[in-house]
């Protein structure tokens, strides 16, 4: 008999907790509804946002490379949409001053990448990446005083493009016959952390250049000079 009110009592407490489970299902099963329709809806976004910016770049640089094989690349690089992105746009710009530069208009192109600057100023990389552009592209057709201010800019420590800045510099000196300092540049680049390998070559190919065999066993140099303005 106890068994049987055992097995009674088991059975109850089965219908009230099925009972009480499917209350509750009722009153709050919604929310886990909702919460189910967001993530399926919000993996839906993604994958259709990912396509659509996968299209977009992919119609972008179509449109780039339709207008580097046109008649007038530097007009139709300067038209093409980048639809909203100022990595697009700057790209656009750097090769745009880079068929002005094949031109023979270095000085154009320099102020057409300090246009695209100006207009990046919530991007300190961006920025400086095409400031430098601007410096490499002009060379020394660019006002040395103004060469020398941008350069002290971008050579700042911690800056983005602090080394190749630096290398800039170095250029810069050897332009201006002063081939000491510029010695002397180049070995304080060289011991500097981050050092790429192309970049490392460039400056051992510049110290044999300069008629001294570069040399990687001494400790840091004094703080570099500024580059000084060309003759």
């Amino acid at each position: 008999m106890a068994n049987q009110n055992d097995s009674f009592i088991d059975e109850v407490t089965e219908d009230l907790r099925r009972d009480r489970l499917f209350g509750l299902f009722r009153r709050y099963g919604w929310i886990a509804l909702l919460v189910i329709l967001g993530i399926v809806s919000g993996a839906a976004w993604r994958e259709y946002a990912s396509s659509q910016a996968e299209s977009r770049a992919r119609a972008w640089g179509d449109a780039v490379l339709a207008a580097r094989q046109g008649q007038d690349p530097i007009t139709a690089l300067s038209a093409v949409d980048p639809a909203g992105s100022a990595g697009r746009k700057l790209l656009a710009e750097m090769l745009a001053a880079g068929a002005e530069a094949e031109a023979g208009l270095p000085q154009k192109a320099a102020e057409r990448l300090k246009a695209a600057a100006a207009g990046l100023r919530n991007d300190a990389v961006l920025r400086d990446l095409a400031l430098l552009k601007a410096v490499m592209v002009a060379g020394a057709a660019m006002d040395a005083a103004e060469r020398d201010q941008l350069l002290a800019d971008l050579s700042k420590p911690g800056a983005p493009f602090e080394l190749l800045a630096l290398e800039q510099k170095a250029v810069a000196l050897i332009g201006a016959g002063r081939t000491e300092d510029a010695v002397m540049l180049i070995g304080q680049i060289q011991q500097k952390d981050g050092l790429s390998e192309p970049l490392r070559r460039r400056l051992s190919e510049m110290m044999i250049t300069l008629g001294v065999e570069p040399d990687h066993s001494e400790g840091p140099l004094p703080q570099a000079m500024p580059a000084p303005a060309a003759n």
